[in-house]
């Protein structure tokens, strides 16, 4: 191994261990009460901010509710959330997102992710998964925040369909792709 490579692991392993320090404190299981109260305030953002949410709703046969995904990168970066799967305005389980990347960025944001399964096949497959991967268990269509569609249009054209909003924080674009849905047991 020349100087040069040693040097780029060295600096590789480095960026790693500080994103896991940024992340590791966001990683702390919260109880049911605090991830449904959560759920509960971004469902009443998502029906206030987005044209057409609450039409949405109520077409959408599951919706997974990720409040305050938070998100950090220095060159290393990863994002971490946890929330809930909704079935007839009821939670049925609780979810974590997580996700890595690797590349020029810096900054950190928090977010609110909703993700609305249109047919009963995309939350059927998302619900006997274990642990469901966006772009590679299926794609997610993020819908751009006052875009004017139809529910019939969303549910024809967009099986599954991701809301972002509620941005705090600086850091350029936001994708779901490669992040992974796992279930968790909070108190």
């Amino acid at each position: 191994m020349n100087t040069h490579s040693a040097a780029r692991t060295i600096v590789t392993i480095l960026c790693i261990m500080v994103a896991c320090a940024f992340i590791a404190p966001l990683a702390d299981a919260a109880t049911k009460g605090e991830i449904d109260a959560s759920v509960t305030a971004a469902m009443a953002r998502f029906g206030k901010d987005i044209k057409g949410g609450t039409e949405y709703l109520k077409a959408a046969k599951g919706v997974l509710v990720i409040p305050n995904v938070t998100k950090a990168a220095l060159v290393v970066g990863g994002q971490y959330g946890q929330g809930a799967l909704q079935v007839g305005g009821k939670t049925v389980r609780y979810y974590s997102i997580t996700a890595g990347s690797l590349g020029w960025q810096i900054g950190a944001e928090q977010y609110d992710l909703v993700i609305l399964f249109m047919t009963e096949d995309a939350l059927n497959k998302f619900q006997k998964s274990e642990g469901w991967e966006a772009g590679v268990d299926a794609e997610v269509t993020l819908i751009q925040v006052g875009a004017d569609l139809t529910v019939a249009t969303l549910r024809s054209q967009h099986p599954i369909a991701g809301f972002v909003f509620d941005q705090k924080g600086l850091m350029a674009g936001i994708s779901v792709r490669g992040a992974k849905f796992t279930p968790i047991h909070p108190d």
